[in-house]
């Protein structure tokens, strides 16, 4: 028997929950399946009705979200490569205002920036009141290519986990939410999309020199994910673990947990700062001699 709408909703839901990462709780990665899917949710095309109503619901919440002007939205993306962040920024947030989304791709540090504290880029890209931000890689990449690469000895990237804390509840303070997400690929899924880029010259220009060669350090790099979600998945910026296998689950998952956070924040649109009967009077004067 097919499954109702409010069945899938429901196993969406308990799907999501499942997804996060609790305070001071190891992730567990091994132990996560990057292929799962919510069960009464079979494939893409069932996912469609769901991924529609998302939308709405996104573009509504960010509508009230900058009209409120009293929080902000930052969203965090982290991800082994071909996890699919380009793809989940194309996807998930295409029915909100472009006006009030930022997106910033953190990539390897300028000679300005790396003359500063690591997080002096970061803090520059924090969105403003009524704005969303989505950071594609981060303040994150400083705990884990930093470790893995030995960029910095680890007496340095060990402390920055404290700094994390310390710069995210500072954002929370002021008014920020944020949100999370590791995008949790297996590496034949990724072996496989890196087969796909070959074959297709549309997507050639993705291609990398380090796609391979971070391969190679894959088990150091899911430490080095397990520890750093573990240390900073906190209440007011928790994290989720997102199955990155199936697109469509990916897509489906993360869009659901941003339109619910923001439904949480009780945004409403602002009182008007007119008289409105005086605005009226003089309205209708107007059509009157027009």
């Amino acid at each position: 028997m097919t499954p109702t709408a409010d069945e899938q909703q429901r196993s969406l839901h308990a799907f999501v929950q499942s997804l996060r990462v609790m305070p001071e709780t190891a992730p567990r990665l091994t132990r996560r399946d990057p292929a799962a899917r919510p069960d009464a949710i079979g494939n893409k095309s069932a996912a469609k009705p769901l991924n529609a109503r998302i939308m709405d619901d996104l573009n509504q919440l960010q509508y009230l979200l900058f009209a409120d002007q009293r929080a902000s939205l930052l969203i965090i993306l982290q991800g082994p490569d071909a996890s699919g962040k380009d793809g989940t920024i194309r996807k998930v947030f295409t029915g909100m205002d472009p006006q009030g989304v930022t997106v910033t791709s953190f990539k390897q540090p300028s000679a300005e920036e790396a003359a500063h504290d690591f997080l002096w880029r970061i803090h520059k890209a924090a969105p403003a009141k009524g704005q969303v931000a989505i950071f594609n890689r981060s303040h994150y990449e400083d705990v884990l290519i930093a470790r893995v690469r030995a960029l910095v000895p680890e007496a340095v990237w060990a402390r920055r986990f404290q700094r994390i804390n310390e710069f995210e509840a500072l954002l929370a303070e002021n008014g920020t939410v944020i949100l999370k997400f590791f995008l949790h690929l297996s590496p034949e899924e990724q072996l496989a999309r890196f087969r796909k880029r070959l074959e297709d010259p549309t997507r050639q220009w993705k291609i990398s020199e380090s796609d391979y060669s971070e391969r190679k350090v894959w088990d150091a790099y899911q430490t080095a994910y397990e520890e750093a979600i573990a240390r900073t998945s906190h209440a007011h910026a928790p994290w989720y673990v997102i199955p990155a296998d199936r697109k469509w689950v990916r897509n489906l998952t993360v869009g659901r947990i941003i339109a619910d956070r923001l439904a949480q924040m009780d945004l409403k649109t602002p009182s008007p700062r007119v008289d409105l009967n005086e605005i009226r009077r003089r309205f209708h004067e107007a059509a009157r001699q027009s």
